[in-house]
């Protein structure tokens, strides 16, 4: 009903609204305002001027606009008056006959220029007409000097209300001011006045619908006023139909509501046995859960949502009884991560009893090797004492890369004399990396290994070692490749299930297996450093040697910088000429 009638409201406003433009030429024409200030002894043939000239400038272009209007008309208070017609004959006023029409419309016409709707009439036939009416100034005053008007056949609105169906006994019409009806469903009470009784009712209901009987039953109304005319639209439907649905409603919710209580009563008596067994069965699961038992109920054959929850208490006492035996391995694992630790650490120890009684004596063999004159002694034996002051150092156990290069150098210096020859290793390292973090004391060892098992049985002029690293994602690898004699598919796979038990190596079971001690130490290592994703991979082959690959995680450059800085010193004993 709010729909229909706020529809019917914006179009009768904006067909209103299209009339009130056609005003707005008549107002602001200066030979209209020229007009109403002609005084009444005016001459016949200035007043024929202004009829043809305002016709053929303002009249004629608003006939060819808006069809529908029948008369347009201009009165000035002091007599004059033109009138124009759309087709068909054209009545003649006698001068009493416009005085009389200038003081209805000075009465009934808005004093403020505002369009005013009215249903008088200058034609004077039968057909219902609507007048619009604006006052006007002269051109010489600012006071209001006359009137200019439209008429319009009411059948032409009617056409905007006429596709309005509301259904039987439900209809809509318009009321003015006066509380005529300007238009109704049932064209019979058209022009009707509507009971007093009813159109108090409209003028003070606004928005809000209201219920009246003053038509004959109760009905109820919604009403809206135009802007434009003042009028009020309403739209009106017997209270018993709007009712109706909501008597149906309330019907079907107590038949619904009824037939519910009674299925209920019927499931909770046919079901009630089956559903309380299979809670009691739960509870008594339950208990025993508490208890410290892990007792999984039987399924009913059924399915329905007590066999689901039974299902996922067995899938919960499950999870806790692998969360209880996981935790339970967990504490194992770190139990031996822990020994493997302090084994570390007490092998570490080992090397440090009375560290410097050692160096004290090295220095004094390498001062009898400069009185002497032996660069040989003085060069292993400060090798020597550098590699064993970089070994006891248990405060560092992450180091750079270049430290650990110059742990090798010193090796080197030392297997040089040993094999007495000079053997080179290629370093394919690139400057940026040599600050990147990795663990103390890994390097040598495969180093060494290679010298141990690669070159066994000496080293020969096409011997080579490869030193080379990168970066792969957000890993660090280190390499130490040879073309020695390489391992057998048995050895490697030996060597491979050594390294996945993830622990430190023993001397007396790893001295004579593939990769010996250094290896698998190396590998465990890492690990509990960095953890056990990472460690020490074996790629060989008799035809071309091995490749170990020490993985890392990515470290700060910045972080370590000072370190290497620090640990590239020798700070135990001067070394030189004279020393």
């Amino acid at each position: 009903m709010i729909q229909i009638v706020d529809n019917a409201v914006h179009h009768t406003n904006l067909y209103l609204s299209s009339y009130e433009r056609s005003t707005v030429a008549l107002l602001s024409d200066m030979r209209v305002k020229q007009y109403i200030d002609l005084p009444a002894d005016r001459e016949e043939y200035e007043n024929y001027l202004y009829t043809t000239d305002i016709r053929d400038a303002i009249v004629e272009p608003v006939w060819i606009r808006n069809p529908e209007i029948a008369a347009l008309y201009i009165m000035g208070y002091s007599g004059n008056a033109l009138y124009y017609y759309n087709g068909g004959s054209a009545p003649s006023f006698t001068p009493a006959e416009t005085a009389e029409q200038i003081k209805y419309f000075k009465e009934h016409t808005d004093g403020s220029g505002a369009l005013t709707i009215m249903n008088y009439s200058i034609l004077g036939n039968d057909m219902p007409m609507l007048t619009l009416n604006r006052s006007i100034r002269g051109l010489q005053s600012p006071e209001m000097k006359g009137f200019v008007g439209i008429e319009v056949k009411a059948e032409e609105l009617s056409t905007l209300w006429k596709g309005i169906n509301l259904g039987p006994d439900s209809y809509f019409f318009i009321v003015d001011g006066e509380g005529r009806i300007q238009y109704h469903n049932d064209q019979g009470k058209a022009g009707d006045v509507v009971p007093a009784s009813l159109g108090k009712q409209i003028a003070q209901a606004g928005t809000m619908m209201f219920r009246s009987s003053a038509e004959g039953m109760e009905r109820a109304y919604i009403t809206r006023q135009a802007d434009y005319s003042g009028w009020q639209l309403v739209v009106s439907i017997p209270y018993n139909q709007l009712q109706k649905p909501l008597i149906t409603i309330q019907n079907s919710i107590f038949v619904v509501a009824v037939l519910t209580l009674m299925m209920a009563l019927f499931l909770a008596s046919r079901f009630g046995k089956s559903i309380t067994t299979p809670i009691r069965a739960l509870m008594k699961g339950m208990s025993q859960t508490e208890k410290g038992n892990w007792e999984f109920i039987p399924l009913p054959k059924r399915r329905d949502e007590i066999t689901e929850l039974m299902i996922r208490y067995n899938l919960m006492v499950n999870r806790l009884s692998e969360l209880v035996e996981t935790v339970y391995q967990t504490e194992l694992k770190n139990k031996e991560i822990q020994a493997e630790r302090q084994k570390a650490e007490f092998q570490s120890l080992q090397l440090q009893i009375n560290p410097h009684f050692l160096y004290n004596t090295l220095e004094t063999v390498v001062c009898y090797a400069v009185i002497q004159d032996s660069d040989e002694i003085s060069e292993i034996v400060q090798a020597l004492s550098y590699m064993l002051h970089y070994s006891v150092r248990t405060n560092l156990e992450e180091i750079t890369v270049a430290n650990e290069l110059k742990h090798v150098m010193y090796y080197m210096i030392i297997i040089n004399h040993r094999i007495g020859r000079s053997f080179e290793i290629d370093v394919r390292i690139q400057p940026e990396l040599l600050l990147r973090k990795m663990v103390r004391l890994t390097l040598q060892p495969l180093v060494e290994n290679v010298f141990q098992h690669a070159f066994r049985y000496g080293v020969e002029d096409h011997h080579t070692i490869t030193i080379d690293a990168g970066e792969d994602d957000d890993s660090f690898w280190f390499s130490v490749g040879d073309n020695g004699k390489g391992m057998t598919p048995e050895q490697l796979e030996e060597l491979r299930a050594k390294l996945s038990e993830n622990k430190l190596a023993d001397g007396e079971e790893n001295m004579g297996s593939p990769g010996g001690i250094g290896v698998p130490n190396v590998h465990r290592r890492i690990q509990l450093v960095f953890g056990e994703e990472y460690g020490v991979t074996v790629e060989s082959s008799p035809a071309w040697g091995t490749r170990m690959t020490m993985r890392m995680p990515i470290s700060n450059d910045k972080e370590y910088q000072g370190q290497a800085e620090l640990s590239y010193e020798t700070p135990f004993f001067p070394t030189g000429e004279g020393s």
